[in-house]
């Protein structure tokens, strides 16, 4: 299919046959999988994803892509093209266990994997292409440079496994970035119980506009360094060395002192 990359869609189309390869086989779709692949753009996976699924579902958002890729599944049941933006979709209505799969726009990949997690009940995994510096970020432990409020935010919900990396050269255009595969498998209900996100969300975003100080300088007006020890913190620690369970008991204890 050919098809110039928009820029506007931060559109890098996977042409490497091994890395398709390694992705499907990563992704290992089964005959009863319904599975929803974000950004199909020239269909580098979809071929092979739509032989072994029960039935996919494509989400693309530029009309001629979506088009060329609605006249070329016209003759296949198990195949549906839906012209919309992924970031505005309701996977719910898609059914109850999707496996969902994407080669992520970098320019919307944190939002959109966000957006994803309004639908984790519904969502079986999610296998996606995105910037390595993304993965790292995403997958890092606590005491690590890479630590930080995506991961912290994603692994309240998620547990995140690299798979491996993909090199600029493996595309059409070959982006600046090395990018990573990685595997994302929502976390079982009942995990963390969180008493207010959008709290929980404010209260790690302040601790790491300035993480060079300890904890309790950087919630300073957030929490008061006894609601630090309450939940059993050390208010001398950097912000990257607190667990993503330290950080979730804090903003818990804090919803409870507000109500």
């Amino acid at each position: 299919m050919k098809h110039r990359a928009r820029k506007r869609f931060g559109q890098h189309f996977l042409t490497d046959t091994g890395v398709i390869d390694a992705i499907v086989r990563a992704v290992h779709p089964a005959e009863d999988d319904v599975i929803v692949e974000i950004g199909p753009g020239r269909g580098a996976i979809t071929e092979a994803l739509a032989r072994r699924a029960g039935h996919l579902h494509a989400i693309e958002l530029d009309r001629d892509l979506a088009a060329r890729l609605r006249e070329q599944y016209a003759e296949r049941p198990n195949v549906t093209i839906h012209e919309a933006d992924a970031l505005a979709f309701d996977f719910a209505s898609l059914g109850e266990r999707l496996r969902v799969v994407g080669n992520l726009p970098y320019n919307i990949s944190t939002p959109l994997l966000f957006h994803l997690l309004q639908f984790g009940d519904c969502i079986l995994d999610m296998h996606f292409m995105l910037q390595k510096e993304v993965v790292d970020r995403m997958a890092a432990a606590p005491g690590s440079k890479a630590y930080g409020r995506l991961g912290i935010m994603l692994g309240c919900h998620l547990s995140v496994e690299p798979l491996f990396e993909v090199p600029p050269e493996a595309f059409s255009p070959p982006p600046e970035v090395t990018s990573a595969v990685v595997r994302l498998d929502p976390l079982p209900p009942g995990s963390l119980h969180i008493a207010d996100e959008a709290g929980l969300s404010a209260l790690v975003a302040a601790a790491f506009m300035q993480r060079r100080k300890t904890l309790r300088n950087a919630l300073k007006g957030k929490a008061d360094p006894a609601d630090i020890a309450a939940v059993g913190i050390d208010g001398g620690l950097r912000p990257e060395q607190v667990s993503i369970t330290a950080y979730v008991a804090l903003s818990n204890h804090l919803h409870g002192k507000s109500r």
